[in-house]
Order: structure tokens, then sequence, then C-alpha cells
């Protein structure tokens, strides 16, 4: 069984960049208005539409869990290599789950995660916890996700190509 998820894309080719990145695939299809990509880790078919007048909603975000914490570093040190804008988290209590994790955008600005469960919690989460995308989504800059070139460029005053890691003590320090 896979789950298939269609995205609009108002830039198919930045958004086909980052998800080769974030899936570690290639494209299934890709032609100028469309891509599919098929993977069996994580079971998905992703499909990218072009529409120049997508909006993307806050609120939402997308998650890959993986099935150790070096899959969380690996993901660290792709999206990094491909110069996108990342947030890290080690052992934060998110959704009664503590948690390892490496947050990065889409071109068209959605959030995405790639984690790993480190141990169940009773807590959800932390007053200062970035839990589901929270304070340091904030901190990615609107350019990064609708401007290809600043990002790429690291633009003056974009915050493009910067940086945020949350690093939280173990679970009841």
């Amino acid at each position: 069984m896979k789950m298939h998820l269609n995205l609009a894309t108002r830039d198919l080719d930045a958004s086909v960049a980052f998800y080769r990145t974030l899936l570690v695939a290639e494209p299934k299809k890709h032609y100028a208005d469309y891509a599919l990509f098929v993977t069996q880790e994580p079971g998905l078919e992703l499909a990218l539409d072009q529409d120049s007048e997508t909006a993307v909603r806050e609120g939402a975000h997308y998650g890959v869990v993986v099935e150790k914490s070096e899959d969380v570093d690996a993901a660290i040190a792709r999206l990094r290599e491909a110069g996108y804008p990342i947030d890290v988290e080690y052992e934060e209590t998110c959704c009664y789950a503590v948690q390892n994790k490496v947050w990065a955008t889409d071109p068209d600005g959605r959030r995405w995660e790639t984690y790993f469960v480190v141990a169940e919690s009773d807590e959800r989460d932390r007053a200062e916890s970035t839990c589901c995308g929270g304070p340091a989504a904030a901190e990615t800059h609107a350019c990064c996700a609708t401007d290809a070139g600043a990002k790429a460029a690291g633009a003056a005053d974009c915050g493009c190509g910067s940086e945020t890691i949350v690093a939280q003590a173990a679970v009841g320090a």
C-alpha cells in the first residue's frame, strides 16, 4: 500500500529538485507541467502539478518517519549539501514522543519533517517547543519559499541558507 499525494507548485523545477533531495529519488515521470515520484521508502506516490496561482495554507505540515536516528542525520546532510534552510531538533518532545528531526520547507512554503521517534512520552510538548513546526517555522523567511534564486544566493535580509538548531536535554532533564 502507498499513499498518494498531489501538490500544486508554482515552480515545478525547484519543487522537483527539493523532493529529489527529500525523498532520495528521481521522478518516474517529469514533464513541463507535471512530475511524479514513486517511492518504496516511504511508500508514496507524490504528484506535482504546475500551477502558478497556487497558495499554500498555513498550519499544515508533512512528514517522513524513518527507521533510525542515523536516517535523520543523513537527511540533514542531504538537505544541507543541497543548500536548503533547515531546522534541526534533537530529543525534542512533540506529540507525546521524544523525537530527533530535521525540518525543511519546499519551494511553495510547505513544511516537511523527517523524524525518528526516540521514545514515547506522557507529555505532549514543552512550552518552548517548536513541535509541529511552531516558532522555528516562522524563522524561515518567505523569500526562501517563493524565490529559488534568492535561496540559492543567500539573499541579503532574506535569511535563506540560515539554519536553526534546537537541542533539548535528555527526557526528564
